[in-house]
């Protein structure tokens, strides 16, 4: 038997938050095309190409992505990537380590300062941005997190730090200063806040940063992204995936050495 653990919106879609499944060994394809056959008819859509699907707290897309195993006795959690009415906060988990992730509009006076204070502030948090130009989807930024925290296990940081080494995955560089410089915070640049550690605190960090979010991944960055990593339409043409532009950024992300 599996546990379907509904989160957020996805309780509405079946006035429950809880389902039990008879099912096992089938992957989350399948899984995904049984709850929409179970779903109640009177109840709210649920965007299947929208949500989060964790196993035992362990991101699929970390594993197989949707042609992962679902097997008797996993706890799945079913989590819309806009939830609740909201999408200004996102919490997973990669490798047992809990994940905030929100989405601030830059200001003027928006600098490094900002995060050498949350960082004072929440000892028991690791925090880093990145420019929310270089992230061009949720899948995206789960990718490359998993890379960093898979090298801090490891011991294979990039850096001496996770919160670095995630900074240089993103910009693809092995030059801190210039992953600083190109996709570090900056003032009037919108980012994404990365806040990894202690979960109990995630609520107090979003009810102080609140006033500042705005809703997360509105803005397609592909052409951006194509441009500054020289990324043509041959090389996007040649990757066989659903996501050719992600997979080849996460691949570049991955052999830094």
């Amino acid at each position: 038997m599996i546990t379907i653990k509904l989160i957020g919106g996805a309780r509405k879609s079946f006035n429950s938050d809880e389902l039990k499944i008879d099912n096992s060994n089938i992957s989350i394809n399948q899984l995904l095309e049984l709850l929409l056959k179970i779903k109640p008819v009177n109840t709210s859509d649920i965007d299947i190409e929208n949500i989060l699907i964790a196993i035992n707290g362990c991101d699929s897309s970390a594993m197989n992505g949707k042609d992962t195993i679902v097997r008797d006795g996993d706890i799945v959690s079913v989590i819309p990537v806009i939830h609740g009415g909201s999408s200004k906060k996102l919490i997973f988990e990669i490798h047992k380590k809990s994940i905030q992730i929100i989405e601030i509009r830059g200001q003027k006076t928006t600098d490094v300062k900002f995060i050498d204070a949350l960082r004072i502030k929440y000892p028991k948090i690791k925090f880093q941005v990145v420019s929310s130009n270089f992230i061009c989807s949720v899948s995206h930024l789960k990718k490359i997190l998993t890379l960093s925290i898979e090298a801090e296990k490891n011991n294979i940081l990039l850096s001496n730090k996770i919160e670095t080494d995630i900074l240089m995955r993103f910009a693809v560089t092995l030059q801190i200063s210039n992953a600083i410089s190109s996709v570090g915070i900056k003032p009037l640049t919108n980012f994404i806040l990365i806040a990894i550690g202690n979960k109990n605190s995630f609520n107090l960090l979003y009810s102080e940063l609140s006033p500042l979010c705005i809703n997360l991944f509105l803005k397609n960055n592909d052409l951006f992204l194509k441009k500054h990593f020289n990324i043509s339409k041959k090389h996007i043409d040649s990757v066989y995936s659903e996501t050719p532009l992600e997979d080849i950024l996460v691949e570049k992300a991955s052999i830094l050495i």
